[in-house]
């Protein structure tokens, strides 16, 4: 597909693939295969000391294991890849990880668990709990510092691990996938609190499936199979990709003969499948609602709701791609 080589030009890609300290992570021509399956196909990257970065794909694009590759927990099969102008494994105090499944010890209270941590990073024991308690009051845990990890929500135990990631002399973090299974409410505060606790000048590599996660960022890649397609801003990416209205219709089920319907309204014949309905994708969203309500009238859809609204970040990767973002990745 032609769009698909096509990568915006952000502003991190100004002397891109130079070995420059001022990146704070620079990957050039990655791959990694596992068997038969080849999980990056070239991936270049740079994202620059300071920087908040999204990567945004669905699940099978290669996200999640360019991020544990950079983190140095994955090995790779060729290419290039350096923090902070280091091999990951040479730069590894200078990066925290929090990966998408929970790695707190339930056991463990939460002042248990950082000093616990910061042990395995060399810290004594004065230092380590000295450092837990400060790190608790940052992430608003202080109050629940004696409390089992396994006690705490979702939420807390979220802020308990990304506690781990702020030690002294952190100057990048890198977050994957770090509001799955939390509730709106929880996913606003976690990132409230990532942009109001780390030091000023801490670059931040956000890895999610989530347009409105990735809208905080800076500058956003979105990946798809194993290479990132396209990377700018979020408004720019909008307005490249998705200068139309979209109209949202939420069915509860899918129909394919209801699908072919409504392809008729939607600009190119493109409709994006949702998990609960489909996204039309047109310049005359307003005028178009009585139209489709019609439509599905006739069709026999009964409990239905329509809304308008303008593009989001997962509508631009589906008129990048073709594919929704909630669709794992084709192989």
């Amino acid at each position: 597909m032609a769009q698909l080589q096509i990568r915006e030009a952000g502003p991190g890609n100004q002397g891109i693939f130079s070995k420059s300290n001022t990146f704070a992570i620079h990957v050039k021509d990655l791959h990694k295969s596992y068997g038969a399956a080849h999980v990056l196909n070239g991936v270049n990257l740079d994202v620059e000391a300071g920087e908040f970065y999204a990567l945004m794909g669905p699940n099978g694009s290669g996200k999640s294991t360019l991020t544990a590759i950079i983190a140095s927990v994955v090995s790779f099969d060729s290419g290039t890849i350096e923090v902070f102008g280091e091999k990951p494994t040479k730069a590894r105090k200078s990066f925290g990880y929090v990966p998408q499944d929970n790695f707190s010890i339930p056991l463990l209270t939460g002042r248990e668990n950082l000093v616990y941590f910061a042990g395995i990073l060399g810290y004594s024991g004065r230092e380590a709990h000295t450092m837990a308690d400060e790190l608790l009051k940052k992430v608003g845990l202080i109050g629940d510092a004696d409390k089992r990890a396994g006690q705490y929500s979702g939420g807390m135990r979220k802020r308990l691990e990304l506690a781990t990631a702020l030690f002294p002399g952190i100057r990048l973090l890198i977050l994957d996938e770090p509001t799955t299974g939390l509730d709106p409410a929880a996913r606003r505060d976690f990132f409230d609190l990532v942009t109001g606790t780390v030091d000023k000048g801490t670059s931040i590599l956000l890895i999610t499936h989530l347009g409105a996660d990735a809208e905080r960022a800076s500058r956003v890649g979105m990946m798809y199979k194993g290479q990132i397609v396209a990377e700018d801003t979020p408004e720019a990416l909008k307005r490249a990709y998705a200068t139309v209205d979209v109209i949202t219709v939420e069915t509860g089920t899918h129909n394919q003969q209801l699908a072919q319907l409504l392809e008729g309204y939607s600009k190119e014949g493109k409709l994006a499948e949702t998990q609960t309905g489909y996204r039309i994708y047109t310049h005359d969203g307003a005028e178009l609602v009585p139209e489709v309500i019609r439509v599905l009238d006739r069709a026999g859809v009964g409990e239905k709701s329509i809304a308008v609204s303008t593009a989001t970040l997962e509508d631009v990767f589906f008129r990048i791609t073709q594919h929704s973002m909630h669709e794992a990745t084709p192989q």
